[in-house]
């Protein structure tokens, strides 16, 4: 079985561990209601016209959907393309989109058959198709772009079986398939303007099916008009435009002086604490919501003292999360004890449970059991990206709370490496324990266990030579491990996929292959008068729902 890459998420989470604080995330099993400032059900029956002026620090890198893997290239591409399947705005319901119905599939779990939507043209005039489809995801895989991993490990081959139904055959079954496809950058281009060609791209433009229309790009702005012709819900606003800030001083000084309809992603803690003081005064609203971002400590059981289970117990029980939470973060991010977040219905804090939360007893106990004592010290090293002034915060406040609850029998070693160095180490397994972070790539509890507790070449005896888990820095290898990942996958009855993923997120806990250790939370401030704005579920930000 062919297991989905892993050393360019691995660059993902780095890159963006670096560059955002609170985070949007595309395609992330949750669950409830978006925090909203209005009803958001029927945004066009009460449009008030007007172009949303929304203001971010973000970059945009690419727009060929292709390549694009960052969280802010996708939330615009999800609102100028369309998708197969989708999210019923406000639920964690998968429906179709340019589909028409949810895929039939065959026995052996490998054939998907995909009736699709007539009636839709491109924002060049083209009309959609299953050639169309079939060309956008062959170039999606072909061109090798960043995401490409996505489908390329996945898609046997797509074929136009009539004029509007596609038939995909996958390499083994996956029962998360369907929200793969709901992925941003799965969504058609026009054959017109884009080719197939590994290395080619298009960064600067955009053409697809969705109810924006890409009209400028520049270092500093980015401008989407209204697609007048699109084939569904009408946006509720006469456009949009995005100004790029270079620091989140200057996005937060121009949305406290009425410059802003909208500011999101990214400000600091201490502009979003006084954001939240001041919103009754100051003429706006904010709006909280959970992520699924998942920040961990992977611990590697290669090298010692980390290889002894006893040591990785020990410093799961020694983490105080909640001081963690209100000394870096001011309460802007949520404890986590397992590592499937906790919009998941099988989300269990597994982690408080077998070890509780900053239990520095336990921590002792565990410790005795190894060896350790006063005069046979445990020393083991915590790394971070040093560009994260985050994680830097983080590590040492670990350092702080654990050499003076436990003096002279525990001492923490801080140290960084920039992202390349640091990606080549954990490759590699130099290093003993790393705070990192993960970012999905779609919907469903698969892709917060498998990237973490698989291997694809290994042994008890050798552990991972070759897989996830390897990327990941633990070298973590479990046949058993393997095979319930096979076996959820192959599943089709969500309430036995949940079972085994439940015996899974057990089997992190008991083997500390990783200490998850906290959320993310989401925040958009919004001028009052403007409504529509929400944070969905599935954290997609929905910009044709936005109205004055």
């Amino acid at each position: 079985m062919a297991w989905f890459g892993f050393s360019r998420r691995w660059w993902r989470l780095v890159l963006q561990s670096v560059a955002l604080f609170s985070v949007c995330v595309a395609l992330i099993v949750g669950c409830g209601a978006p925090q909203s400032t209005t009803d958001t059900s029927s945004p066009a029956a009460d449009a008030g016209g007007g172009r949303i002026t929304i203001g971010t620090t973000q970059k945009v890198e690419t727009l060929d959907p292709a390549d694009a893997y960052t969280i802010f290239t996708g939330i615009l591409l999800y609102n100028m393309g369309d998708r197969l399947y989708t999210y019923q705005p406000g639920t964690t319901e998968l429906v179709p989109q340019l589909a028409t119905e949810m895929p039939t599939v065959s026995e052996d779990g490998l054939t998907y058959t995909i009736p699709l939507r007539e009636g839709v043209k491109l924002h060049d005039g083209t009309d959609f198709n299953a050639e169309v489809m079939k060309f956008s995801i062959d170039r999606f895989i072909q061109n090798g772009g960043d995401p490409a991993f996505l489908l390329a490990d996945l898609v046997d081959s797509v074929e136009a079986t009539s004029d509007y139904e596609l038939t995909i055959r996958i390499k083994y079954p996956f029962a998360a398939f369907p929200a793969v496809l709901s992925f941003w950058g799965v969504t058609p281009v026009s054959p017109q303007a884009y080719e197939i060609g590994e290395g080619s791209f298009k960064p600067e433009s955009f053409i697809g099916t969705g109810p924006y229309k890409f009209a400028s790009l520049s270092p500093d702005s980015v401008r989407l008009d209204v697609n007048e012709d699109y084939w569904g819900e009408k946006p509720a606003n006469d456009g949009i435009d995005i100004q790029i800030y270079a620091s989140p001083a200057n996005l937060y000084n121009t949305f406290r002086t009425g410059g802003l309809d909208v500011a999101y992603q990214t400000l600091d803690p201490d502009q979003i604490a006084s954001l939240e003081r001041e919103a009754s005064s100051g003429g706006w609203e904010v709006i909280q919501a959970g992520t699924t971002v998942v920040n961990y400590m992977t611990l590697n059981q290669k090298l010692d003292p980390t290889k002894e289970a006893n040591v990785r117990k020990a410093i799961a029980a020694m983490i105080d999360r909640n001081l963690i939470n209100e000394r870096v973060f001011q309460g802007q991010a949520e404890p986590l004890y397992s590592m499937f977040p906790t919009s998941f219905d099988i989300y269990k804090p597994v982690f408080k449970d077998a070890y509780g939360d900053g239990d520095f007893e336990k921590a002792r106990t565990f410790l005795t059991e190894a060896g350790y004592s006063e005069s046979n010290p445990l020393t083991f090293e915590v790394w971070y990206p040093s560009a994260s002034t985050q994680r830097s915060i983080v590590a040492n406040t670990l350092k702080e709370s654990i050499e003076n609850a436990l003096p002279g029998l525990v001492t923490v070693a801080v140290n960084s490496a920039e992202r390349a160095t640091l990606s080549e180490g954990v490759d590699n397994g130099l290093y003993q324990t790393v705070l990192l972070n993960w970012y999905p790539d779609f919907y469903d509890p698969d892709n917060f266990i498998q990237p973490f507790v698989t291997c694809d070449q290994g042994s008890a005896q050798t552990l991972c030579e070759k897989g996830a888990s390897q990327g990941n820095g633990s070298f973590y290898y479990s046949q058993e491990a393997n095979d319930l990942v096979k076996q959820q996958r192959a599943e089709q009855d969500s309430q036995a996929r949940n079972a085994i993923f439940d015996k899974l997120q057990t089997m992190v806990a008991d083997d500390v292959t990783y200490i998850p250790l906290w959320q993310n939370k989401d925040y958009v401030f919004v001028k009052n008068g403007v409504e529509g704005v929400a944070i969905e579920p599935t954290q997609q930000f929905l910009l044709w729902q936005i109205r004055k």
